[in-house]
């Protein structure tokens, strides 16, 4: 799946089949669903799944939290537009699920 499909794939109601459980966190969270990206994200223990962590209390305005979880994505605090960084994050999924 390429970047444009996934972000296609938010017109429709419900992720697409086979995407990892991160990448329907980041779906969630651009549908609007915070609380549902989030409870997903929380139930992964990996550098990537914190990175999501971070992104989606940035995005709430929790920047100690943040803080916290870029610390366990092992990443720097994101100073780029949350979109932005959205989009960051979403291609970095698809190539490691998509591209190996």
């Amino acid at each position: 799946m390429t970047s444009q499909e996934f972000r296609n794939s938010l017109r429709d109601d419900e992720p697409s089949a086979g995407l990892s459980a991160l990448l329907r966190a980041l779906w969630w969270d651009a549908k609007g669903n915070w609380c549902r990206a989030h409870e997903i994200a929380q139930e992964i223990e990996s550098p990537n799944a914190a990175w999501v962590h971070a992104y989606l209390h940035r995005k709430e305005g929790d920047a100690p939290n943040a803080a916290y979880w870029y610390g366990q994505a092992a990443k720097p605090p994101c100073k780029a537009e949350v979109e932005g960084e959205w989009l960051e994050i979403a291609d970095h999924l698809l190539a490691l699920e998509f591209h190996g």
